[in-house]
């Protein structure tokens, strides 16, 4: 069982600060949603506790070990994270990329085996993506991406997986299609998720618990029942609203009222920073 925990946690961008003391624990086998207005922290915090950015202060903890102390390879075995917008290197194959993600588990003694393809297949299959596996990845539609990146996470075997906005620029239909794969992904095979996520009805749908944050700091943190209320969607969007239930999931069903315009509130335009999924090659 992997469990991560963050712990008084800061987290800047040169010189500006995003996310101040701020300490949770990721529910195990459990989907976690990261949600809040623009600006409030969210991919930050995502990438403070995937070591993507390291912290100024305070410590992220995967079981019993810091994650800054563990080995590449290592971290990647146990936790697999998927940024926003991932390109693939033109004329890559999705079986290719998918293959990418067998990386962590190969030495200079054992190079690709019977096993590594094994497992990547299965994640192709899992996906539904195997009737693409020779097609090059920047000719598939932006769902059939999504779920090529999501097959090269999978293909990791890691316990967690961390996605920040999954189902950014998609159309509804492969939202929710995305959104029903990380589920099956959560129940079946019992994968720890946490997800940046936009959407705060999709949020209280699929997941199990919620981080809202706001200014880089936590309001609220719990099961979507419980946390989610008018004085919430409120005081963390700007927005009035009404709560109700969900008809199908019997979940908080948020409707817009009202906007109300925040001007006490800064909002960081962070700098654009491309990522490499990639893994890092260690040289001897």
């Amino acid at each position: 069982m992997t469990q991560l925990n963050a712990a008084h946690l800061s987290l800047s961008y040169d010189n500006t600060h995003i996310i101040h003391d701020l300490s949770v624990t990721i529910p195990t086998h459990k989907i976690t949603a990261l949600v809040g207005p623009n600006g409030c922290g969210k991919s930050t915090l995502l990438r403070g506790i995937s070591r993507l950015l390291k912290p100024r202060r305070g410590n992220v903890v995967l079981d019993t070990h810091d994650i800054w102390s563990m080995p590449t390879k290592e971290l990647a075995k146990r936790l697999g994270i998927l940024p926003q917008g991932p390109v693939a290197p033109e004329g890559l194959t999705v079986h290719e990329l998918v293959a990418q993600g067998r990386y962590p588990h190969q030495s200079w003694l054992q190079q690709w085996s019977p096993e590594d393809e094994r497992i990547t297949l299965e994640a192709l299959e899992i996906t539904d993506i195997a009737a693409f596996a020779d097609r090059p990845v920047d000719t598939l539609s932006g769902g059939q991406r999504q779920r090529a990146w999501i097959a090269m996470t999978l293909a990791q075997d890691s316990d967690l997986i961390l996605l920040d906005e999954p189902t950014t620029f998609l159309d509804l239909a492969y939202q929710i299609d995305v959104l029903n794969l990380l589920h099956d992904l959560n129940v079946e095979r019992g994968k720890t998720i946490v997800m940046v996520l936009h959407d705060l009805n999709q949020a209280c749908r699929y997941a199990d618990f919620l981080v809202a944050l706001c200014g880089g700091e936590i309001r609220a943190q719990g099961a979507p029942s419980e946390v989610v209320t008018e004085d919430l969607v409120n005081s963390v969007f700007g927005v009035e609203s009404r709560i109700m239930q969900d008809p199908i999931t019997d979940t908080p069903l948020i409707i817009p009222i009202s906007h109300r315009r925040k001007t006490n509130l800064t909002e960081t335009v962070l700098p654009s920073r491309e990522m490499n999924l990639m893994p890092e090659r260690e040289t001897a």
